[in-house]
């Protein structure tokens, strides 16, 4: 029966897991999500629609929509938030008049963050962080905005979301739609699509509602989900490392880690290596003046240089033997500087930087004021080509008003064809390219440099190119060929309002093809390659959009991250220059050799993101894929993180020497299982004195549940396997390694169980009384669920089985008894031992190290039942046992779960007859039950109880203590059910004769070796 439980629990462990039993992780729409409005939903009620709820992204955009819907008729309230006003007035929609209440949010309405165990840093080991539950929550500045829209949308029967038409709009908006139809279930939803705040936009949007777009959405679920676990874990890992690491240099300083801003570091720290390694090499050529009436011409070589100096010199001396050059060519062709292409973000953060010296972030920050303000189109776009219906001369007409560039916005309309944008190849499907919407001459300082930057690009992109014509020139001299060249601008055209581009006039002689001059000189010169120079800002956007590092929203906020963090610094000339802390980083993860510098695990995830905004791909599946890509990443890192510590101490000084202690205290220790008393997790931790560990709880002090480790365990480590029974999931298995002689001789020093309680030999050597309501360490309920308690004495059974299997521990499992077999002779009289199999048991001697050194036992002549018994076992009453007795019952109404039956330092109870005290114990098989004595260090210990006395995995479950439910003296008959500590029911049958006499004296204490009485096996001199 042993054996047939433990390969049960074998078999579990093994991978038969139960079903349904897994860890999720909860996300964060999956839980605030609301359902994609339906085509039906947006027809259906609309002739009840009295009061329609409008919210834009800010309140200038509010404010501007209002004016224009309107007519600037619209009449303002305050709202709960000082900085978001409302705004209402009535207008035609749905086909009748409503009142249009317009108001406002500030960003995003809703955060993600963990949930409360695991927002503080020491709350738990990082890697955690990758599986850990988050949920979206109302910051606390976002408050008196929340209440504002439940307390207008309670009164409305429509909503219209008016948030800017991109992905952290559409976002937004659903945050929005979330909130509002938390209130109003019932609530109808539209979405305004628009570019621009002009009349015609604005009304071409009430006219053309549609419905939110749910994947453009998910796609920013999954990139903040992602960003934030992928953040946080390494933010944590390597502050709290580098800090202990480097303590005078990093004291104090986060040390943060993001997905894009760590690629975008390492474009920087990439081109600074690249400068570094640079070896210049030293070329020549040969070059020829020609001065004619005071003008110098150069004619430059074809062979442009050589890196050999005599190969050079060779040819040089054949030139000056006869330095006569004759013209070979003169050819003259148009030539044309072309006009810039329409703009988008990208284009607009570069060329502000390169021609206006605006960095990124202030120019986006700009371009968005403008664009509220209603003087330009949307300015997060990724389109460069204008569409076809959208009429440019009215936009052209505007800017004809101006001193400065008027008559060249006149010349624009005059042109054949009007205004003739030159396209380029992309489009987002969203937003036309950026263009001026309003005209303006009262904008000062960044703003009206931006805006006149804006206005100037528009207007050279739908004007001509600029038309020239160049000549080149062609000579010979002792057959080495040269060229010079000329251009002549015959129209500028774009150039006269676009100053950032320069074109100019390069004036040469005439010369005649078939003529012959002598130069004026002929060198030889040398120079040396020259290395590449630091990124600008400009070329830092330019490696991020070709790697597809974030978005053209998010380029300029990756840029400004790396500068606040100190990673990186600017030149003089505004060139990015990695910092010692960027340098150290980038060295360290990439010596650990996954390249984390590099774009490549970024740009797949932001093409899976555009993959999931235009619903070709599951939102669920690529999160899960990324979050397991990156965890792989992450363990390595933590494994290798010393190599990060010897990449930084070049530039930060020494590392701190630290112990091997602190060394481990470093590592913050995964979680084993919940604690039973408060619910937090709980870790192996190392006591202060000596190398053992303990079990302990996160929440100490406030809870003090504990697991002390006897001193028989050498070694404990969490296990990666987890119980199939144990509750509440997960609770990790433990590798323990015990020490020698201190476990019978078939059991393995190591092997790997489970202290959730299903493991009956582990819950009694390991003492787990944090189990148990009211033991040491805290109290908490059994973890394991419970079985149904019988309700009246059921008849004999072979095996009772606990509710749920147990699990097994390592060691191999023992075959099942054959029916009916019994370990020792049925015959009393008889000195002959039976094994299981029937034959005679073959006796040995104990030759292995330890307290039984030199000790008899019996086992099986065929080791095929695995059979023990020893030698010098007392001969007991009641029903044999081979094992020895079994094991105190634990207290709790489950069915007791099979168990190995060794000793631990006398911690089992020996069996007593249940005669010789005038009355008769029954267990629930109708047996006369056996009593035993608590040999177990503990509060009981001494104390005799009842139980049964069949074999351990055959008991009927029967307990009482002796010493309990005692009728007083007169006595009274029949049965009762026994109060004993777990609850079984059990029946006494006790005589009249037997009533009033006295509890049997207690049975003196014997040692388990010699079996004397007077001392224990401890101080037993044959030990």
């Amino acid at each position: 029966m042993l054996a047939v439980s433990l390969l049960g629990r074998y078999l579990l462990r093994s991978g038969l897991q139960r079903p349904g039993i897994r860890r999720r992780t909860v996300s964060t729409a999956q839980s605030v999500r609301c359902d994609k409005p339906q085509p039906a939903d947006m027809s259906r009620g609309r002739g009840h629609i009295t009061r329609v709820l409008c919210v834009a992204e800010k309140n200038d955009t509010a404010k501007g929509i209002s004016e224009i819907i309107s007519s600037g008729r619209s009449r303002r309230r305050e709202g709960l938030s000082k900085f978001n006003k409302i705004y209402e007035y009535e207008y035609h929609l749905f086909g009748q008049n409503v009142t249009v209440t317009m108001t406002s949010v500030c960003g995003h309405l809703l955060g993600i963050e963990f949930k409360a165990p695991f927002q503080k840093w020491h709350s738990c080991n990082p890697v955690l962080l990758f599986d850990a539950e988050v949920e979206k929550y109302c910051p606390d500045n976002m408050i008196q905005i929340k209440r504002t829209l439940e307390k207008e949308a309670r009164q409305c029967q429509a909503l219209i979301i008016w948030t800017d038409c991109d992905r952290e709009g559409e976002n937004i908006g659903f945050e929005i739609i979330d909130v509002c139809k938390a209130v109003k279930p019932n609530l109808q939803v539209f979405r305004a699509k628009f570019s621009e705040i002009t009349p015609n936009s604005i009304r071409r949007a009430c006219e053309t509602l549609t419905e939110p777009d749910t994947n453009i959405s998910d796609a920013v679920d999954v990139r903040q989900e992602l960003d934030l676990r992928i953040g946080a874990a390494f933010t944590r890992f390597q502050t709290l490392r580098l800090q202990k690491i480097f303590p005078e240099s990093l004291a104090n300083q986060l040390i943060s880690y993001g997905s894009c801003q760590f690629p975008t570091l390492g474009f920087v720290v990439e081109r600074f290596k690249a400068i570094q390694a640079f070896i210049p090499e030293t070329f020549y050529k040969i070059k020829v003046l020609h001065e004619v009436e005071g003008d110098s011409v150069e004619f430059s070589w074809k062979r442009n240089r050589l890196f050999n100096h005599t190969a050079c010199l060779v040819l040089y001396q054949i030139c000056m033997e006869d330095p006569i050059a004759t013209v070979t060519s003169v050819t003259s062709k148009p030539k044309s500087k072309w006009r810039p292409l329409p703009l988008d973000t990208v284009e607009l953060e570069k060329l502000a930087s390169r021609k206006l010296r605006i960095n990124a972030k202030e120019t986006m920050k700009i371009a968005e004021k403008l664009y509220t303000q209603g003087f330009i189109s949307y300015p997060r776009t990724e389109t460069n080509i204008f569409p076809a219906t959208l009429d440019l001369s009215p936009l052209v007409e505007q800017q004809t008003h101006s001193q400065v560039w008027g008559t060249f916005a006149q010349r624009v309309l005059d042109q054949p064809g009007g205004p003739n944008p030159r396209q380029g190849k992309n489009s987002d499907q969203a937003h036309p390219p950026i263009h001026p919407t309003k005209f303006n001459n009262t904008l000062q300082g960044n703003e009206g440099r931006v805006y006149e930057f804006i206005v100037r690009h528009f207007l050279a992109c739908v004007s001509q190119d600029a038309v020239g014509q160049e000549t080149v020139v062609d000579i010979d001299i002792a057959q080495e060929k040269f060229s010079a060249s000329g251009l002549m601008i015959i129209a500028r055209n774009y150039l006269d309002v676009y100053p950032y581009d320069r074109w100019s006039t390069k004036v040469i002689p005439v010369y005649e093809q078939g003529s012959q001059f002598q130069p004026s000189a002929v060198e030889m010169v040398d120079g040396q390659t020259s290395p590449p120079q630091l990124l600008t800002e400009a070329d830092l956007i330019s490696l991020m959009e070709k790697h597809g590092i974030g978005t053209d929203a998010t380029h300029a906020d990756h840029i400004e991250t790396i500068k606040s963090r100190m990673y990186v610094g600017l030149t003089d000339d505004q060139r990015f220059l990695p910092g010692e802390l960027g340098m150290g980083l980038v060295e360290g993860y990439n010596s650990m050799g996954y390249e984390m510098s590099k774009p490549n695990l970024r740009a797949e995830f932001e093409a899976d993101l555009k993959q999931v905004s235009e619903g070709r791909k599951d939102k669920w599946s690529v999160l899960q894929h990324h979050i397991q890509k990156y965890k792989a990443v992450f363990i390595e890192s933590v494994r290798k993180a010393k190599k990060l510590d010897e990449a930084l101490s070049p530039y930060l000084g020494a590392a701190q020497e630290i112990t091997e202690a602190e060394e481990q205290d470093m590592e913050i220790p995964l979680p084993v299982r919940k604690c039973p008393n408060c619910g937090r997790d709980m870790v192996l931790k190392k006591k202060r004195e000596g190398n053992s560990k303990f079990l302990s709880c996160v929440g100490y002090p406030a809870c003090k549940t504990a697991v002390w480790f006897p001193d028989t365990v050498l070694d404990v480590s969490r296990d990666y396997s987890v119980c199939p029974t144990c509750q509440p999931h997960p609770v990790h298995m433990l590798k323990l390694k015990f020490r020698r002689g201190t476990l019978p001789p078939m059991m393995p020093l190591e092997f790997v169980g489970c202290i959730g309680g299903c493991d009956e030999t582990l819950r009694v050597v390991l003492d787990l009384k944090y189990l148990r309501a009211g033991g040491e360490g805290g109290g908490g309920e059994d973890p394991r669920p419970p079985a149904p308690r019988p309700h009246r004495p059921e008849p004999p059974r072979s095996n009772p089985q606990p509710s749920l299997p147990p699990p097994v521990p390592s060691w191999a499992p023992q075959p099942r008894p054959p029916p009916g077999g019994s370990n020792i002779s049925a015959d009393p009289d008889s000195d002959v031992i039976v094994c299981n199999c029937g034959q005679d048991a073959l006796l040995l001697t104990v030759r292995k190290d330890g307290p039984n050194q030199g000790r008899q036992f019996y086992k099986c002549n065929g080791g095929s039942c695995n059979f023990f018994l020893w030698a010098d076992q007392p001969s007991q009453q009641g029903p044999p046992q081979s094992r020895g007795p079994p094991l105190p019952l634990p207290r709790t109404s489950q069915p007791p779960r099979p168990s190995l039956g060794f000793r631990n330092g006398g911690g089992r109870g020996q069996e007593e007859g249940a005669g010789g005290h005038g009355d008769q114990r029954m267990c629930n098989c109708n047996e006369v039950a056996v009593t035993r004595t608590v040999q177990k260090d503990g509060p009981n210990k001494g104390r005799m109880f009842h139980t049964c006395g069949k074999l351990r995995d055959q008991q009927c479950g029967f307990f009482q203590w002796a010493d309990e439910n005692v009728p007083p003296p007169g006595g009274f008959g029949g049965a009762f059910n026994g109060g004993g500590d777990g609850g079984k029911r059990g029946r006494t049958i006790m005589g009249d004769a037997a009533a009033n006499k006295p509890p049997a004296a207690k049975k003196p204490r014997s040692c388990g070796i010699c079996h004397l009485p007077g001392h224990t096996r401890v101080t037993c001199p044959q030990r």
